[in-house]
């Protein structure tokens, strides 16, 4: 059993959007109001099933706290924060960004968020916990430095880095972004920053479309730190282990970081409504295995979990234990409804078009910079 931390406050599932219709341009006058599809319900289900399992009592509590403008401004423009600060001052909030509302109060809760991922960081590099999972809302890796994306305000993975990298002089980080979508945010805030290795796993040209491509690799003194997975949709956990064992772990053992983030989103998931991808709990398990094995290599054991994107109230929670388990090593011997059906589904075996996609991605691995 392992010492797990646990980052939760209920004000993130305070964090809730207005009516949506889905990713859309213009005027929707002809489109009956729908519930936001990033729904604080999965999160609070999330967290609730953790607690109903008897889960939730054998992990160490973290608080969450605010992060200073300081540290928030190691990612982003002073203009991004203030223009936050005065659309959540606003009754009705604002929207400054590309699908990013901002609700009224998001800025105390954004900081909350912020600063709950650096809780995350500094209990493990004092040795107070040997992993954790920051169960964090509004997510933050579609944030970039200067602007609001995807339902992100703050870079919460860029911010808890930077803090590791300049206030714990931690020598070189490394990020395994596994939400379907691409952590298009946390490559803009560290894309010249040679000691983050950025690796992101998503589904090709999914959101942002005009992001996530293999030939992003960094520049400057950073060129070979960015790396990216786009893959085809319909993907199932045989190919995602495939992209793990032949692009993430190599890279991983040829920067060798000192600590390990993953940018959780569970919306790789087999019934999520904002992908076309076929992950199951199984297959959260086994990459969060790969993944722990490759921390307990490279850098102690040091790696943190920080919650991003996944919209399915019923699989979210599953899914999320299933990582939980593995971090800590309970099993609580609560089973997945959906995971023999989620098996069963057709095209979980790897593919020639998934295996084409996952070659092109490997290819970028011998560009990696090994340490000095």
């Amino acid at each position: 059993m392992r010492r797990t931390g646990f980052v939760w406050n209920e004000k993130f599932a305070w964090f809730e959007l207005q009516a949506y219709g889905g990713i859309v341009r213009g005027g929707v006058d002809s489109m009956q109001p729908d519930r936001h599809v990033y729904d604080p319900e999965v999160v609070r289900r999330f967290r609730n099933l953790i607690d109903a399992t008897g889960l939730l009592k054998k992990l160490v509590d973290i608080p969450a706290r605010l992060a200073t403008g300081l540290e928030i401004g190691r990612v982003h423009t002073n203009g991004h924060i203030n223009q936050i600060k005065i659309m959540s001052s606003l009754p009705t909030g604002g929207e400054p960004g590309d699908n990013a509302p901002v609700p009224s109060g998001a800025f105390e809760i954004a900081s909350l968020a912020a600063g709950g991922a650096i809780a995350a960081v500094d209990a493990v590099m004092s040795g107070e916990v040997d992993n954790a999972y920051a169960l964090l809302r509004p997510a933050g890796h579609h944030s970039r430095p200067d602007r609001s994306m995807g339902f992100c305000i703050f870079s919460n993975a860029a911010i808890a880095g930077r803090h590791l990298l300049d206030f714990h002089g931690v020598k070189r980080i490394a990020y395994v972004d596994w939400d379907v979508h691409h952590g298009n945010g946390t490559q803009a805030a560290l894309y010249n920053e040679p000691r983050a290795l950025t690796i992101s796993v998503h589904q090709d040209r999914l959101y942002p479309v005009d992001d996530g491509f293999v030939d992003q690799i960094g520049e400057g003194a950073a060129l070979g730190t960015n790396l990216n997975i786009p893959l085809p949709a319909g993907c199932g956990a045989e190919a995602y282990c495939a992209a793990y064992d032949r692009v993430v772990i190599p890279a991983l053992q040829a920067y060798r970081p000192d600590f390990i983030i993953v940018p959780s989103g569970f919306d790789a998931g087999a019934m999520d409504p904002m992908g076309r991808m076929m992950m199951h709990s199984d297959g959260y398990r086994q990459l969060t295995r790969k993944l722990m094995a490759a921390a307990d290599e490279l850098c102690g054991g040091r790696i943190v979990f920080l919650h991003e994107g996944g919209y399915s109230r019923w699989t979210v929670p599953y899914f999320g234990l299933a990582v939980l388990e593995e971090l800590s090593g309970v099993e609580t011997g609560t089973s997945d409804p959906h995971l023999e059906y989620h098996k069963a589904l057709g095209g979980q075996e790897l593919l020639p078009h998934q295996i084409e996609a996952i070659d092109a991605a490997a290819a970028n691995v011998a560009r990696v910079p090994l340490p000095a």
